[in-house]
C-alpha cells in the first residue's frame, strides 16, 4: 500500500450552510439529500478516523480514487450495499442498516400481510 499521510483540509461545515443557506433553492434541495449527507458526514469521519487517504482506501477497495470521492459526494448516485460493505471494511468499519419505525406511522392501503407480500 502506498505511504501517503492523511491530512485533512480544514472545513466548518455550519459556516458553509450558513452561507449557501442564502441561496435560492439550496434548503429545499439540502434537506431532500439530509439523508445521503449523513451517511457521507459518517463516511470521512470513518475515513478520517482510520487515518486514510481516498487512494489508501481505494488500493484496499481494489477501486480508484475517483470511485471513493464519488462514493464520499451526496445525491451523485446511490452506491450499493456490497460498495457500502467493501468502503466500510477498508476503513475498519462494520456496515449496519436498519429500518427505524416512524414515530407515527403513515396509513397505506392494503393489509400488512398484503403489502408485505408486494
Amino acid at each position: 500500500m502506498a505511504d501517503i499521510k492523511y491530512d485533512p483540509i480544514p472545513h466548518d461545515h455550519e459556516v458553509f450552510l450558513k452561507k449557501a443557506r442564502k441561496r435560492e433553492g439550496f434548503r429545499e434541495a439540502y434537506d431532500g439529500l439530509e439523508e445521503e449527507y449523513l451517511l457521507v458526514r459518517e463516511m470521512v469521519s470513518a475515513r478520517a478516523k482510520s487515518g486514510l487517504t481516498q487512494e489508501a482506501v481505494a488500493e484496499l477497495m481494489g477501486t480508484t480514487k475517483s470511485a471513493v470521492s464519488r462514493l464520499e459526494s451526496a445525491g451523485k448516485h446511490a452506491p450499493s450495499i456490497t460498495t457500502l460493505k467493501r468502503y466500510a471494511k477498508a476503513v475498519g468499519c462494520d456496515l449496519q442498516v436498519k429500518l427505524v419505525q416512524k414515530s407515527s406511522p403513515s396509513r397505506s392501503t392494503g393489509s400488512p400481510k398484503k403489502r408485505a407480500s408486494r
